[in-house]
């Protein structure tokens, strides 16, 4: 980063992915979140022309608001490093293994982290017949923000008839039943740091809408579980973090049957790049934790480098 007093951030926002609408959100709260902490921010609604922008504008660190494909998965962290511009979250190989379910559970595996099978498959063959037996979720393996995603009960006569957009080969997970559970992780000077436990409550399944439409769930925070399931979702959260090697800030989802106790917790992914509006999961975590929007936002821009 820059010595000068007020150092220049370019904001990244908005983007060609399916979470373009997300990322814009994402990206307007912290441009102004950072200019309230002294920065002089830039928004950078990243297209074609990206580097031609960086280059004309000059930042001293680069704020990665984006989400989904292209902003998420490694290709703008490229970009990134081969202008040398230091900037925030994770880096290439974490944000591509991340974004990839499949690869993210093949880290969990390797570490010894509790994952829901699932498998790999053609589109054609997942609508000409059940790839495993019902219930299972279809959906994007390289996507964020549940986009795409079908849950094909116990009760239902066939496969799934998916929408023409969807990619032509998707993951087909085995239904996890319970409570869905979430866990941000911060880096600080210490070290990787747990910042709280949330309940997300819907009427139905965590969604699209359930996520970004005003009213479409209710976040308990800090979660009403055993103590014992809440320090094994901090845990896991930090294991994860390491793992898939991220930075700065990740949250990590799970799904926890009651009944099953301490064994019906597992982990559903990590998101590199979680929501960044002030009622985001992550955000609403740190303020629980006494760190506020602003201040979660400048951390993160002191933390920003190359070579991450």
């Amino acid at each position: 980063m820059s010595s000068r007093q007020s150092p220049k951030v370019a904001v990244l926002m908005g983007g060609p992915s399916a979470e373009r609408e997300v990322s814009l959100s994402s990206g307007r709260e912290c441009a102004a979140a950072l200019r309230d902490e002294n920065f002089e921010v830039v928004e950078i609604d990243a297209g074609d022309d990206l580097v031609s922008r960086l280059h004309a504008c000059a930042p001293d660190v680069v704020f990665n608001a984006l989400h989904g494909r292209w902003g998420e998965d490694g290709c703008v962290q490229g970009i990134l490093e081969w202008l040398r511009i230091p900037y925030t979250h994770s880096g290439v190989l974490a944000s591509a293994l991340a974004m990839d379910k499949q690869k993210t559970k093949e880290v969990y595996a390797a570490h010894g982290l509790p994952f829901v099978e699932s498998v790999l498959a053609a589109r054609e063959e997942v609508e000409a017949r059940h790839v495993m037996a019902p219930p299972y979720v279809v959906k994007p393996h390289n996507e964020g923000s549940s986009v795409g995603v079908y849950i094909v009960s116990e009760a239902a006569n066939g496969p799934p008839k998916l929408a023409r957009e969807t990619p032509d080969v998707v993951m087909v997970e085995a239904f996890a039943p319970g409570r869905e559970l979430t866990t941000a992780v911060l880096d600080t000077a210490e070290g990787p740091r747990a910042l709280a436990v949330t309940d997300i409550l819907t009427d139905g399944w965590y969604d699209y809408d359930a996520k970004y439409v005003e009213g479409g769930s209710r976040h308990v925070i800090p979660a009403e579980v055993p103590a014992e399931i809440a320090a094994a979702c901090e845990d896991f959260a930090i294991r994860a973090h390491a793992a898939l090697g991220c930075r700065g800030l990740s949250r990590t989802d799970f799904r926890w049957d009651e009944a099953r106790g301490l064994e019906g917790l597992i982990l559903l992914e990590t998101n590199t790049q979680p929501g960044m509006t002030p009622t985001s999961l992550a955000p609403e975590q740190a303020a629980h934790a006494g760190l506020s929007f602003g201040a979660l936002c400048a951390a993160l821009v002191e933390d920003a480098s190359c070579n991450r």
